[in-house]
């Protein structure tokens, strides 16, 4: 229960990011219905672990509907997803989608550009140091981490504040760059050898999720994110030297995950524009059908794998894709 709380916590966080925008006290708040619902739909799924159903897959086995409800509650091992993977990503595109609401709502006070900025660095902070006050709560010193929803939201947050100045055009091209640049940077990061120290990396080299070939590059714990954290990690003072995240997860996964609140802030504009509501759907579920094949395009061709847990390139695109759903039903 324990865990759940600390979840809880975090989510309530990251909820207050989302529900950001500054609004002229002396207007009425305008609130934005299909974004509300979406919100509690995915707290929802995330307090749903309470109700234990692996606990209760395991005292039915054999029972499919019980399986399938208890896979859905949890992580996968490492590609692919279950409902439950759509959590983080949900929010991180949250983030964005309102984001020309609260950039609205500052400049309607008269909030001007460096103000705003201002505001997005200490909001940035405060997340940062909030994820890692939270996952120091039960240890025996600062447990300096920087994977958790918090934190990776807040490394990314100021910069996708910044980029809402400027057009979709140059919204799109960081969306490129960074996500090219990011496959570009594993791929020219090298394949263990021979003397590679499984044991030390958390993982074995027969692992049944491990990826061959090209994609290989995307393995846990032995790919470019992992040996930077073997390297960052370690800058700060720790227990004991850091060697791997059990989980896989990793800092620098901040990257990529500020292409999925850029792919929010697209659907955010959308969303704001004076268009008709049809529209805005056919918008909202075109371009997440177009991204979630591509994603899966990016997967089977072994060209960028889909994981979460580093939060691929191709991740963050199949994921955007089922977000612009989500939002489309909405």
């Amino acid at each position: 229960m324990t865990s759940v709380k600390q979840a809880l916590i975090e989510r309530k966080a990251e909820q207050n990011v989302a529900t950001g925008a500054v609004v002229n006290p002396a207007m009425p708040v305008r609130r934005i219905a299909s974004v509300d619902v979406y919100r509690g739909f995915v707290m929802l799924l995330m307090m749903a672990e309470v109700l234990s159903l692996q606990s209760v897959s395991k005292a039915l086995p054999g029972n499919s509907f019980w399986q399938f409800l208890a896979f859905n509650q949890s992580h996968v091992e490492w590609t692919w997803l279950s409902l439950h993977d759509m959590i983080q990503p949900s929010f991180t595109f949250l983030v964005g989608v309102v984001l020309p609401y609260s950039i609205a709502g500052r400049k309607n006070t008269g909030a001007s550009h460096s103000s705003i900025v201002m505001h997005a660095v200490r909001r940035s902070l405060i997340l940062i140091f909030l994820g890692i006050f939270l996952r120091s709560m039960y240890a025996k010193q600062t447990y300096f981490t920087f994977e958790d929803t918090l934190t990776q939201i807040g490394l990314g947050y100021t910069f996708l504040v910044i980029l809402s100045f400027y057009s979709k055009r140059v919204w799109l091209a960081a969306l490129t760059v960074i996500l090219v640049g990011y496959w570009l940077a594993f791929v020219l990061y090298p394949l263990p050898d021979a003397s590679f120290d499984y044991a030390a990396a958390g993982v074995t080299p027969g692992w049944e999720h491990n990826f061959r070939g090209l994609a290989a590059h995307w393995n846990k714990n032995t790919n470019l994110a992992w040996a930077f954290d073997r390297w960052f990690l370690n800058l700060f003072p720790r227990e004991s030297p850091f060697l791997n995240n059990e989980g896989g997860y990793s800092t620098l996964s901040f990257i990529p995950t500020l292409g999925t609140m850029i792919l929010g802030l697209f659907a955010g504009n959308a969303l704001k524009a004076s268009t008709a509501q049809k529209d805005k759907v056919k918008f909202f579920v075109t371009t997440g059908l177009a991204l979630i094949l591509a994603g899966a395009l990016l997967h089977v061709t072994g060209i960028n794998p889909i994981v979460k847990r580093i939060w691929t390139p191709a991740w963050t695109i199949f994921s955007g894709g089922i977000c612009y759903l989500f939002l489309a039903f909405f």
